[in-house]
């Protein structure tokens, strides 16, 4: 059995500030990091998928390695379009292999317990949609190639349309073409996303598209493309991967917050089931 935690969405900020005036993006984040490592079993890995500061700046990234420091099983980031991939890879250290890739991208491969985890980058410097580009394409056809380990790919940007018109407008400008590098590799099992801090199930490419909501605020649930995007502060969560190999990949969202429970299951005297 293999456990990967996923949180996303961080957007830290400098201390003392809130996102946009009234997200603690901060203090929300810490809880979900007191969540992680409460969690019994322990994670094999925490993956972190983008967006972990707002601007970016220094003072941010301070704050993001002070916090991904405290989790309690080994850490693996990728950069959302807050990000800054050179600034990560100047001033985050022990998150995973960050220094792999190209120039410009962060990308790698790594294998945690039974599976196998897949790191792309789709930030595009200045811009809020995402684009993989033909050369780390090429590089994951490459990989997915190179063993057929059940294997999850992590990516910023829904490879997929959720609806949610505003946000689509700033999707994986080359989703197509991912989808058909994930056509030819029948043992990727799930991809996981950020971006849309929102709960959201997908199909993209012959597989599974799980998109976590974020450790902070939440983008608000509208279909109808009546607005141009607002954000509302629903319970924060996270997800939990798990894999068996009889079983596949399962994914379970887990809230950082606690609730009333859990209760025994009892039934009231001479009521059966």
């Amino acid at each position: 059995m293999t456990l990967i935690a996923q949180i996303t969405d961080l957007h830290i900020r400098p201390r003392g500030l809130a996102c946009y005036r009234v997200s603690e993006t901060n203090m929300l984040a810490e809880r979900a990091v007191a969540a992680l490592n409460a969690l019994a079993p322990r994670p094999d890995a925490v993956v972190v998928t983008g967006d972990l500061a707002d601007a970016p700046d220094d003072r941010e990234y301070a704050g993001v390695q002070r916090l991904l420091s405290r989790i309690k099983a080994p850490v693996y980031v990728i950069p959302g379009n807050h990000d800054s991939p050179a600034m990560m890879r100047d001033l985050l250290s022990e998150v995973g292999p960050i220094d792999q890739g190209s120039a410009d991208k962060i990308h790698y491969a790594v294998d945690i317990g039974d599976v196998r985890l897949v790191a792309l980058d789709s930030s595009v410097p200045g811009k809020p949609h995402g684009k993989l580009g033909e050369a780390q394409l090429a590089w994951l056809d490459r990989t997915l190639a190179e063993s057929d380990r059940p294997t999850l790919i992590a990516v910023h940007h829904p490879p997929a349309a959720t609806g949610i018109a505003h946000m689509d407008r700033i999707g994986l400008a080359d989703s197509a073409a991912f989808a058909e590098v994930l056509g030819r590799h029948a043992h990727v099992q799930r991809v996981m996303c950020g971006h849309i801090h929102r709960t959201i199930i997908a199909s993209v490419g012959g597989t599974v598209m799980t998109l976590a909501p974020s450790t902070g605020h939440q983008v608000h649930l509208d279909l109808g493309d009546e607005e141009a995007g607002k954000f509302i502060m629903e319970p924060p969560g996270f997800f939990l991967h798990h894999h068996t190999p009889d079983g596949g990949v399962v994914t379970h969202l887990a809230y950082v917050e606690a609730f009333p429970g859990p209760f025994p299951f009892f039934a009231d005297e001479g009521v059966t089931w």
